[in-house]
């Protein structure tokens, strides 16, 4: 008598949440990989900013100020043939072509790099580690009289390799910061006037209207001469920050209303208003989580364009001021030099490659959140 084994039965499949599904979409997107790998590595840079710049935000040499100098040549084999880095000092002498200074090697002075070094006693070099612990441990760095700059220096002789680290923290955070404030305020006034409708409605979008009446640009640049141009460099941060979200938080504003309209009749809501529920705990809790994929979307596509206009403001001189640095302010020096910056340092214009980086990161990133979000792009 033979006996048979029933088949097995077939487990069903686990069900994925959306936010499973989501992220799912999102990491097979390669664009967005991409996107997040770049913007990975630049907010590490800002992160350890104080760690990895050799030099202080504002510190150059008090005995010889050492002008638009060309990137130190590290040399990693001595005429022995020991091997380890090591940069010359620097002199300075005369083109005898066009009669500017340039700076050449000083092979009578030679200095190693050193790693995981500490300054005690120079000014400027002590920061905050990860943003509140004090610290003056430096990745690498040389000892007097030698300079180490690897992506040269600039007009004051300050290392544009630091100026850069340190403006990353200025530039991919006051995009964050002012794209949150300006979806709080798009998400605040947007849902009162959908929700509440008549006067508030009425008020809301005609200032609304105003505001996009007004080139964006312009608008800034008004606003920003109300303010002190010498302010306070961590005051003019906040206005900067605050600026960019007025003059933007319209666009969300009108999309919240749109959304919020069509979702206060529905049941769920007209049940939670019969149970007693307060206007604010429907906008905020009922009507506000539906709109959680236009705001995460929103956001990420808005970053870019803040860090992009940021750095136009300073750019133009309005933004962030000296002793502070941003990509913008760091670009404005290419400027400066006109057809000379082609020719003679180049360098100068790295921030600019920073600025795409990131917008570049920030735009993948968006993209790929949106077709994830959207049911007919998902693969």
């Amino acid at each position: 008598m033979t006996t048979t084994t029933p088949a097995a039965t077939p487990q069903p499949k686990k069900s994925q949440s959306q936010w499973s599904i989501v992220r799912t979409q999102f990491f097979r997107n390669p664009l967005a990989r991409v996107g997040m790998g770049l913007l990975a590595f630049l907010y590490l840079l800002a992160l350890f900013a104080g760690f990895l710049a050799p030099y202080g935000l504002a510190e150059y040499s008090t005995s010889e100020r050492i002008s638009w100098a060309p990137p130190t040549t590290v040399h990693w084999r001595d005429e022995s043939g020991k091997f380890g880095p090591y940069v010359y000092g620097l002199k300075r002498d005369i083109d005898m072509e066009t009669f500017r200074d340039k700076y050449v090697e000083d092979t009578a002075t030679v200095c190693p790099v050193k790693f995981f070094v500490r300054n005690p006693g120079i000014e400027g070099r002590t920061y905050k580690f990860l943003g509140f612990i004090p610290s003056n441990l430096k990745l690498f760095g040389v000892d007097a009289p030698c300079k180490l700059y690897l992506w040269g220096s600039d007009n004051y002789g300050r290392d544009q390799f630091s100026r850069i680290m340190y403006g990353s923290q200025i530039s991919l955070t006051i995009g964050i910061l002012a794209a949150v404030l300006s979806l709080g305020l798009g998400l605040v006034l947007g849902g009162m006037s959908g929700y509440f409708g008549g006067v508030t409605d009425t008020v809301i979008m005609r200032l609304v209207e105003v505001l996009n009446a007004i080139p964006e640009l312009f608008l800034l640049i008004l606003l920003r001469a109300m303010f002190p141009v010498n302010a306070n460099p961590i005051v003019v941060f906040y206005i900067v920050v605050f600026l960019l979200a007025f003059v933007s938080w319209g666009g969300i504003a009108r999309v919240v209303r749109g959304q919020i309209l069509s979702g206060r009749e529905q049941d769920y809501v007209q049940a939670a208003r019969g149970l007693g529920a307060s206007d604010s705990r429907i906008i905020g809790q009922h009507l506000l989580p539906n709109s959680a994929t236009f705001i995460i979307v929103a956001m990420s596509l808005a970053i870019p364009s803040y860090i992009l206009t940021e750095s136009g403001l300073s750019f133009i001189g309005i933004g962030i001021v000296e002793p502070y640095a941003s990509w913008g302010s760091l670009l404005s020096l290419a400027q400066a030099g006109g057809f000379e910056t082609l020719d003679a340092r180049p360098w100068v214009m790295l921030p600019g490659l920073f600025i795409v980086l990131a917008v570049l990161g920030w735009q993948f990133v968006g993209d790929g959140l949106r077709d994830a979000f959207d049911p007919r792009r998902r693969r």
